[in-house]
């Protein structure tokens, strides 16, 4: 995989008039006014489950910020499917009601918002990163025990219970009730988080799934895909879903580029309307990280699979997301850190790029000051 190179060479032989950054995207009944959104980032900040009002000025304040689409953190459809008791639920009427006064504020200042629903497996029972604890937390010491596609754990964490094939369609139910709960909330569009390491994606990488059973080898995205059949057949047909992988494992034997433009022509199949294209996460590997690491993997899934893609990772050049999308490699660029360290960030790339953007009345300044 490349860095920006294609990206690069594609848009010097692109034309003006070819889509850019600020030009609307339409995903089923939602206009999304832009190209820029805000990466899903876990704040580690709930309280059983809960999102409070750490989660309203996180998403609020950037919901003034001129972003095409805010993504929520993963947020877990049960208990156990949380990465730390910190991270945000929807399993519940009291967490979707929570959501619900989050989702009215930002809609109040006209952006869009999306739900991502995410299962940590083995990945679960963590402490939030800055509380110095390095490891599973133990039940004894308010942690759970992690459930995934085997008791294989990962490298330095607690080992998993396995699950049995039989407890697999209750964890297919908890996304479709999540999804439910999320479109009650007033979530614009639902997204699943199917890469990382967590649940869904140990399902999927042969490094990880060594089951014999029906969701073994020969079937491995079998739980994804009965996910995304039972969440599309749960939410209203006007609104988008969308699916977030890691395209490659970055590791010989695992999940490659190739094996995820497979998987992206299934999942527009069920009904998938954007596959959100990350990387890694399931095992430490040798990763050459730098701005824009992934575009390629968008680029060869988006021409690949017919499939619009958003790209993601350490882009933080208004004019390089711009030319992402010029140049076909996605139809939309999410950004994380900085979003983080600038809020505003999407209005004031629009400023460099010329662009029009739709400033919080608050701020604007005319005759009087």
């Amino acid at each position: 995989m490349t860095n920006l190179a294609a990206a690069e060479t594609d848009a010097a032989s692109s034309s003006v008039g070819e889509s850019s950054l600020f030009q609307p995207l339409r995903l089923r009944g939602l206009e999304v006014p832009n190209r820029l959104w805000l990466s899903p980032m876990c704040q580690y900040s709930a309280v059983d489950g809960v999102p409070g009002d750490w989660h309203l000025a996180h998403l609020g304040d950037r919901a003034s910020g001129g972003w095409g689409l805010l993504f929520t953190e993963a947020t877990a459809v049960s208990p156990e499917g949380r990465i730390s008791d910190g991270d945000t639920g929807i399993w519940s009427a009291a967490q979707a009601c929570a959501w619900q006064r989050i989702v009215d504020f930002v809609h109040g200042r006209g952006a869009r918002v999306a739900l991502q629903l995410g299962h940590a497996g083995r990945k679960a029972s963590l402490a939030a990163p800055w509380k110095g604890t390095e490891g599973s937390v133990p039940p004894e010491h308010g942690g759970w025990v992690a459930r995934s596609v085997s008791a294989e754990p990962v490298p330095g964490l607690a080992a998993p219970l396995a699950l049995e094939a039989d407890e697999l369609p209750r964890i297919v139910d908890a996304f479709a009730e999540a999804a439910a709960r999320g479109v009650f909330a007033g979530f614009d569009a639902i997204e699943i988080l199917a890469g990382h390491g967590f649940l869904l994606h140990s399902f999927l990488s042969p490094l990880t799934n060594h089951r014999t059973d029906a969701y073994g080898a020969g079937h491995r995205s079998g739980l994804l895909e009965e996910v995304v059949v039972a969440v599309r057949g749960t939410i209203p047909a006007h609104v988008p879903l969308l699916v977030r992988v890691s395209a490659t494992d970055w590791l010989p034997g695992g999940i490659s580029v190739a094996d995820t433009v497979l998987l992206a022509r299934r999942l527009a199949a069920l009904g998938v309307d954007l596959v959100d294209v990350s990387s890694g996460g399931l095992l430490p590997a040798d990763i050459p990280v730098g701005p824009g690491y992934q575009v390629d993997a968008a680029r060869r899934i988006r021409a690949q699979a017919g499939v619009p893609t958003g790209a993601v990772g350490l882009v933080s050049d208004p004019h390089v997301a711009d030319r992402i999308v010029r140049s076909g490699s996605a139809d939309a660029v999410l950004i994380g850190r900085a979003a983080l360290r600038d809020p505003y960030f999407a209005l004031r790339s629009a400023h460099e790029l010329g662009a029009e953007a739709d400033w919080q009345p608050q701020y604007v300044r005319g005759a009087w000051g």
